[in-house]
């Protein structure tokens, strides 16, 4: 598409941004003005950089290619994510929230930005632990159908399963990760009995609302990508979507702001898990 002796941009201006912003939401409507400006510019300009676009290549394929959109939009919203990432949460988690989940006759639980759904199922091999999963559904919701779909197939690399086998470990488990999985060559394959109570759909932070009521809601890492105007929109539909004494946990660098602080009280500071109360 570009001519080699022409130099490749590496960088998008926010000025470019913001009028390619404007030609997504003509054509697709999609609305890509509420998310965090630096972080888009740098994801944009990595694949322009990548696919050897310039500005006025990427205009072109959005505008003339709806399947390019697609990838695109994989490319722009992927996330990295593992099993038991950040151990000490999933430890304040057994030890801080589990207790009230014994109480539930019935639990939903949410994982808002599953990515490829190692969290959700980390979430599921604790609640197996904890003797509640027959009475706990999951549901994993995520922007990007191609991470769902690795999600519902819930079969992942064998080399990555050894680092989320020492971050499970280090939850101070009384079992093994491999206990939930079958290795087959260089895939592990996430067992039935973990997968049965789970459902990954697709869902936009940004512009879909509330579809259920939980006893739990977890989004790490997500809200990071949005603006502030935006961060406080998903927090509110986080607190619309929760029980009475929900819980909803966090990244390590997101937090509650303003008036939403009134209606949550802390239940683990350093691990982000707070607790409905108004």
């Amino acid at each position: 598409m570009k001519n080699s002796l022409e130099p490749i941009p590496e960088t998008i201006t926010y000025e470019e941004l913001s009028s390619l912003n404007n030609l997504i939401k003509h054509i697709y409507d999609f609305d890509f003005s509420s998310y965090s400006g630096a972080s888009l510019k740098r994801r944009v300009s990595r694949i322009m950089e990548l696919q050897h676009l310039s500005i006025f290549d990427l205009r072109t394929l959005l505008t003339n290619n709806p399947e390019y959109f697609e990838s695109f939009i994989r490319e722009v919203t992927v996330n990295v994510t593992e099993m038991f990432r950040d151990p000490d949460f999933f430890k304040a988690i057994k030890n801080e929230v589990m207790p009230y989940m014994q109480s539930y006759q019935k639990i939903k639980v949410w994982n808002a930005g599953c990515s490829s759904g190692e969290e959700l199922y980390s979430f599921a091999i604790l609640f197996i632990e904890g003797k509640i999963y027959d009475r706990t559904f999951f549901y994993g919701t995520d922007i990007n159908s191609d991470v769902l779909a690795q999600a519902k197939l819930g079969i992942y690399d064998l080399h990555k399963m050894k680092v989320y086998a020492e971050n499970y470990l280090k939850t101070e488990a009384e079992y093994t990760l491999s206990d939930y999985y079958t290795a087959k060559y260089n895939a592990a394959s996430i067992n039935h009995s973990l997968k049965k109570n789970i459902l990954f759909s697709e869902h936009n932070l940004a512009s879909d609302g509330v579809f259920n009521e939980f006893q739990l809601i977890s989004c790490r890492n997500v809200l990071i990508y949005f603006n502030l105007e935006l961060q406080k929109k998903v927090i509110t539909l986080f607190y619309n979507s929760l029980a009475n004494f929900g819980f909803l946990c966090l990244g390590s660098k997101e937090s509650l702001r303003d008036t939403a602080f009134e209606k949550f009280r802390v239940i683990d500071k350093k691990n982000n898990i707070y607790q409905k109360i108004a």
